[in-house]
């Protein structure tokens, strides 16, 4: 039988870690399989649900590159999608339980009569034999199965532990991938599912994720949505990668690729590598530090020219000029940008810590902070002079230079190659400070020089700091 699977987010906020980690792992097992992802809305809260957030939904998961091969918007073979729209279906099979005395009215409810000797266990893909009357499931309220079973509600729509059967089933769904939270539901729809005469699907649920203080994840741990993490400067790919490894160690996918680092690999490794028997029970940890290590992996791995478009958007909200008219081509800002050598956790972060690329003014504002201690302005001003007179503009030239120059007039290098990083870049931590210069050539790091020690050779003074 083929695989499918199904996602089924309420559209009443944005996508959340929580639902986005849910998706991926449907994901993932259907293009293990070759199967199906389908993407249904349960949209029958009918004060929150909304149009915007359903297409808020459907925007995060491409953003994460989690496409579905059935869904409101593509359509399929078992529609409609979106549980607003199949009210007929969920009456109809309500009065088929009635009509077989299963089923009673309440007042303008309809509700299923559970039988009081019904065995409330299930085999879980991850979890293994869980038995509903043992003292973990009563934990989860799970002793609440044994009450009978609101189907419609007494306004007219269904509630999700009969919706969802019914969608489940008539979908064609083989393996419900969930949340661990959702445990304690399984029973009552598994009684639902018998009542009907239908085989359950397979049920796999997945440990929960914590923040670093053990306690479930909230907006007190930071940003929850998909979408704030894009704002954040995370890459989709990144993002990917780390909710995998909420819960399962990856298989073995980033050694597949030739990777010494198994943790780091793409979706397509992922999707080949991933087994529901590799999901672990133990709750997951969402640490900061982790998904910023995996965006940084990822970030250096990039084309040069993809990263530039990851961080020009960060430039522009910098103020700096990263678009049309802009003084350097975008090959010029994309091998700037190589040169950074890894520098930065994110794409924001990388436009941050690469903003003296782009303009002067950012160096200046930093200069104006704090001047940098020069204990010898007139060696550091021969030094500087003897850097712009170098003929071959080079890196290894600037360095040969530079180290001649302080062995014959005696100190230490970092005693001039500080000031001269502060100079260019208003920093004291930069790549290798004369691949620096020479990428912003020289005409550029005299006009700075002339700045931060004005009468410098080849041009007037200039206003500066050190005098």
């Amino acid at each position: 039988m083929e695989t499918r699977v199904r996602f089924a987010p309420s559209p009443t906020g944005a996508l959340h870690i929580g639902g986005g980690h849910t998706a991926l792992f449907n994901w993932l097992k259907a293009r293990h399989d070759g199967g199906k992802f389908v993407l249904r809305i349960e949209d029958t809260d009918r004060e929150r649900s909304t149009k915007e957030y359903e297409e808020t939904i459907m925007s995060g998961l491409r953003w994460l590159g989690l496409d579905w091969d059935e869904g409101p918007d593509v359509g399929g073979a078992f529609g409609p999608y979106r549980q607003s729209e199949r009210a007929d279906i969920y009456i109809e099979h309500a009065e088929r339980l009635l009509s077989e005395g299963v089923a009673y009215r309440d007042g303008g409810a309809v509700l299923f009569r559970v039988p009081r000797d019904s065995d409330l266990s299930f085999d879980d893909e991850v979890y293994g034999h869980i038995d509903a009357s043992s003292e973990g499931m009563k934990e989860r309220n799970a002793a609440d199965s044994l009450k009978d079973i609101v189907m419609i509600k007494s306004d007219g729509t269904p509630t999700y532990n009969y919706a969802v059967v019914i969608d489940d089933r008539l979908m064609n769904v083989t393996h419900v991938i969930r949340g661990e939270d959702h445990i304690s539901n399984t029973p009552k729809q598994i009684l639902l599912y018998r009542a009907f005469g239908w085989t359950p699907p397979r049920f796999a649920h997945l440990p929960m994720i914590l923040g670093k203080d053990k306690k479930k994840l909230s907006k007190r741990h930071g940003a929850t949505s998909v979408y704030e993490y894009r704002d954040m400067g995370y890459m989709p790919d990144s993002m990917f990668n780390f909710l995998a490894l909420l819960g399962w160690s990856g298989g073995g996918a980033g050694s597949s690729q030739g990777s010494e680092n198994t943790e780091i690999f793409t979706r397509a490794a992922a999707a080949a590598a991933f087994d529901l028997k590799d999901v672990t029970r133990k709750p997951a940890v969402f640490d900061f530090d982790k998904l910023n290590y995996i965006n940084q992996e990822h970030l250096k791995r990039l084309d040069p020219m993809v990263r530039l478009e990851m961080v020009k958007p960060f430039w522009r909200e910098m103020g700096l000029p990263a678009g049309d008219g802009q003084k350097r081509d975008d090959a010029w800002l994309a091998d700037a940008l190589t040169l950074m050598g890894g520098r930065g956790r994110t794409a924001k972060e990388l436009a941050e810590f690469s903003d003296y690329y782009l303009s002067f003014e950012p160096v200046k504002a930093r200069l104006s902070t704090g001047e940098l201690t020069i204990p010898d302005s007139e060696k550091l001003r021969g030094f500087m002079s003897a850097l712009l007179a170098v003929p071959d503009w080079t890196d290894s030239a600037l360095e040969a230079e530079a180290r001649s120059w302080v062995e014959k007039e005696g100190g230490k290098m970092k005693d001039y190659a500080m000031p001269l990083r502060f100079a260019l870049t208003g920093m004291r931590v930069s790549p290798g400070i004369f691949e620096v210069a020479a990428h912003l050539g020289r005409d550029e790091v005299r006009s700075r020089l002339n700045y931060f020690l004005p009468g410098l050779p080849g041009l007037p003074g200039l206003p500066g700091l050190a005098k």
